[in-house]
């Protein structure tokens, strides 16, 4: 019997590792909590020096937590087994690398039928051996229970060499090898009883659903087996067919990484239905197929119903050549002949940059004195850079500001995506620096000021804009970039200060009755920065139902949006598919009344009776989380238009409420405030913000182009009016007419990019009243939504600025007059610099309002229900 076992082919043995050092075993052992000690002759540790001695400690490290792996699996040491697989990676452990006999870990946990260390191997990336099988054929041989007496002979072989690695590390090696043909055996042996009692092949995978994924692509998930009494499941396969009979097989696919239960099969043409069904396999062999539930499905799209083109397409192109063009003519421009940029200009990193931050010598502004100012918040987790004088840098933009600041603020915050171009801006001003309008000087000014802000830090990139500025009743006005360090190296030289630090600092100096923008920014710090971290977070992929909904004040439009995602609607996850196939949508836009509901599902386990229950419970989640009651939700609709999509991952579907209430009118009643989880941005900032995060590289270029244009606009205009002769007048005319051409051309670009607007229009539309009313999908005589949110999930983690007063509000919003949208249309909303109301003055309690310690970093987006 040994003979047979000893002729089967095994995997190469595994190379020797070199001798450990004392110090390295010593770590092992504290790591393993003293379950084992696995020693070899060790090197001095005088002599652990240079990268040699370094890489071979390391690799004798490897040896060891890998060696003391295969002893925890084959004495079933589960806690050990997960200490290892935490503490150490995949690559230190050699999870898949075979022993001296040919075997992985994955095997000796079959072999001893242990399911929970098999589910704990596989679910750590572990796989089979290709020689496992092997061993198995030999299984026949094994139908005999083994004699006694070499049952002793392993139970001893396994004393020794348990006992022997304690007390006698040197001899280890030399017994471990003598005893290799006694440890084949006892792998051998203990792959009997399991093979024995394993009733058979594994029952089929229960739960597979079949989902349509793209035009030419569907996806397949699937559970484990019901049954627990046969062996673990290592894999599982995946078959397709245009034939009912599933013959013949038009493909199939091994799944090896249980980890994840699904498939998504691609390639496929559309217009014909396909037939999936799902296997899995243990030691013993395939088990039956399971069919998917529906049983086929038909690669599709939405877009397939009215052939709807994607929003972005060729955008991205159109802003490339614009940019171009707005480049090409300043290429030979006398403002750019001089001061140009040599090629071979070395550009400085950040850390090295950042080293020598804030010199004695920098003028950074301490005290604000009516005017606008500009601050950089770089930070490292809740640790803020600051100045020699342990204060945020601040610089002067200038010493007032006009009621059109909303206009410039929105261009600053379009420039903050071309920070390396801020040399180039300036030079594009300076030929008729002495005649400036008043917009113009602002704007230079501005970039005046971001120069000198980077020249001081060292660093190009400012970082993003903080959605508003910061106002107080002093007639200061702060803008606020963020910018996060932490990925960052070398920066442990340059001066960092706690953010609690800087806010009791500041506390103790300043006027608790009228507090500056410099004081309200550090008391609300912590939540500028949650706000910077979680608006660049995105949605899991999946498909989402969004909630559209607009507030107003005298002069301003915002959108509602959770405080825990602030980029995007208030939402809920629907699914985790975001695709909508051609039958879901056109069933949506089909239904006329609730009738058609109730007949739709009668017809159980159809892609539409299975789309109309997620919806369904969505719209019923997303209707507790705003705390919409009953006999509003039934005037709620769903926006018919398009699916809407962000990336090739995320889409969404739009719950809209009635025309009336689309926006909620000044002086109405807003539940929808901080404390309760919601946030509220300008709508052409949320659009920023948005994009930024789902569209970077769109976003990104549009920001180039139309921040450039209104500085061509702007002084177009200028030298039209101080055109003098017939010629000048011809010139100043021609280049007037090339811009406007450019910014038509660039407005029709962000009209097509902008979701947002078009499902507003609709939503305000009266007559007909548009959408498929939630009335049709959810039968509110019989289904109740409960009053009170059921998850907590809205709360927010962190204690949020008092808000001020309405008479505060009132009386500061009086003080500016509506300018319209870039597009003219004042209806919808107005962008006037009373959209960033943040004269917001605490009074001394409020500013005795300090959270205990800074906001986490890590959080989850806000109403996302797990599909």
């Amino acid at each position: 019997m040994t003979q047979q076992i000893r002729e089967l082919p095994l995997a190469p043995s595994r190379k020797a590792a070199g001798p450990s050092s004392p110090s390295a075993a010593r770590r092992l052992y504290r790591n393993l909590s003293g379950k084992f000690r696995v020693g070899h002759p060790g090197l001095d540790d005088n002599v652990m020096s240079g990268r040699g001695d370094r890489d071979r400690v390391r690799k004798t490290c490897m040896f060891q937590s890998n060696e003391a792996l295969f002893e925890a699996v084959e004495h079933q040491e589960i806690d050990l087994v997960q200490l290892l697989l935490a503490q150490y990676s995949l690559e230190e452990l050699d999870l898949n690398t075979p022993n001296s006999e040919g075997l992985l870990p994955l095997d000796i946990a079959i072999m001893t039928n242990n399911v929970p260390m098999a589910k704990l191997l596989l679910h750590a990336g572990a796989k089979e051996s290709p020689h496992f099988m092997l061993l198995l054929e030999a299984r026949m041989i094994l139908d005999a229970p083994p004699p006694s007496k070499e049952i002793r002979r392993v139970n001893e072989t396994r004393y020794t060499m348990r006992s022997t690695a304690d007390t006698e590390p040197e001899g280890f090696g030399s017994i471990k090898h003598a005893t290799a043909k006694q440890w084949r055996l006892h792998c051998i042996f203990l792959l009997a009883p399991s093979l024995l009692s394993s009733p058979g092949p594994p029952e089929a995978p229960s739960n597979v659903r079949l989902s349509v994924s793209s035009s030419s692509s569907l996806r397949v998930t699937f559970h484990e087996p019901l049954s627990v009494n046969s062996a673990v499941v290592t894999k599982y396969k995946v078959e397709w067919s245009c034939c009912p009979s599933m013959s013949p097989l038009l493909g199939e696919v091994v799944l090896e990484d249980v980890r994840s239960l699904q498939h998504t099969i691609t390639g496929l043409p559309s217009g014909a239905q396909y037939y999936v069904q799902v296997l899995a396999y243990n030691m013993k062999g395939w088990g039956p197929a399971q069919r998917s539930i529906p049983s086929c499905a038909e690669p599709s799209s939405w877009r397939d119903v009215d052939g709807c083109e994607l929003r972005h397409k060729g955008q991205k192109e159109a802003l490339d050549q614009l940019l171009s063009q707005i480049k090409e003519a300043h290429q030979h421009c006398r403002c750019h002949e001089q001061c140009r940029v040599p090629p071979h200009t070395r550009k400085h990193s950040v850390s090295k940059s950042l080293r020598h931050l804030f010199q004695p010598t920098s003028k950074f502004v301490k005290s604000l004195k009516r005017g606008l100012y500009l601050t950089s918040i770089l930070y490292r987790e809740d640790n803020i850079l600051v100045t020699p004088e342990d204060q945020i840098p601040i610089v002067e933009i200038d010493d007032s500001y006009s009621s059109s600041l909303m206009q410039d603020f929105l261009w600053f915050t379009k420039v903050s995506c071309l920070w390396e171009e801020i040399p180039w801006m300036q030079q594009c001003l300076s030929p008729s620096q002495s005649s400036y309008s008043c917009a113009l000087q602002t704007r230079l000014k501005m970039l005046q000021a971001v120069s000198q802000l980077q020249g001081m830090l060292g660093t190009q990139d400012l970082g993003r804009v903080y959605f508003e500025p910061i106002k107080d009743k002093h007639g200061n006005a702060l803008l606020v970039t963020l910018r996060d360090l932490s990925a960052s190296p070398g920066l442990d030289s340059v001066r960092w200060a706690q953010l609690c630090k800087l806010q009791l600092q500041r506390k103790s100096i300043s006027s608790p009755e009228e507090p500056t923008a410099l004081d309200m920014l550090l008391i609300t710090l912590h939540e500028k920065l949650a706000y910077h971290r979680r608006s660049r977070q995105t949605l899991s992929p999946g498909l989402y139902l969004g909630y559209l909904k607009l507030c107003s004040s005298v002069d301003q439009i915002r959108v509602l949006v959770p405080q825990k995602l602030p980029n995007m609607l208030c939402h809920v996850k629907i699914r985790d598919n975001p695709n909508v196939s051609r039958e879901e949508w056109e069933w949506l836009l089909s239904l006329g009344s609730l009738e058609d509901t109730v007949a739709t599902e009668q017809r159980v386990h159809s892609p539409q009776q299975l789309f109309l229950q997620d919806l369904r419970s969505a719209a019923m989640e997303l209707m507790t989380h705003i705390n919409i009651p009953v006999n509003q939700a039934q005037e709620f609709r769903i926006y018919s238009q398009e699916v809407l999509e962000f990336g090739e991952k995320v889409s969404m579907l739009l719950l809209l409420p009635p025309s009336d209430d689309v926006c909620t009118a000044p002086g109405q009643n807003n539940p929808y405030s901080p404390r309760s989880g919601f946030l509220t941005l300008p709508l052409q900032i949320f659009e920023l913000v948005h994009f930024d995060a789902y569209c970077p590289s769109f976003i990104g270029q549009y920001c180039r182009v139309s921040a450039l244009l209104e500085l061509e606009s702007l002084m177009s205009q200028q030298t039209l009016r101080e055109a003098f002769s017939e010629s000048e007048l011809l010139a100043a005319k021609q280049k007037h007419q090339q811009v406007q051409e450019h910014m038509q051309q660039m407005e029709e670009v962000w009209r097509e990019a902008r979701w947002i607007m078009d499902s507003l229009q609709y939503a305000r539309y009266k007559q007909p009243s548009g959408g498929v009313s939630l009335g049709w999908i959810i039968d509110f005589s019989q289904d109740v939504v409960p009053d009170k949110p059921s998850s907590t999930s809205s709360q927010p983690d962190y204690l949020p600025s008092p808000m001020p007063s309405p008479e505060t509000s009132r009386k500061h919003n009086s003080d500016f007059h509506g300018l319209s949208d870039e597009e003219g249309s004042s209806e919808v909303f107005l962008t006037t610099d009373s959209d960033y109301d943040s004269s917001r003055a605490q009074s001394p309690r409020e500013l005795d309002l300090l959270p205990p310690s800074p906001c986490s970093s890590a959080m989850e987006p806000g109403f996302s229900r797990e599909g």
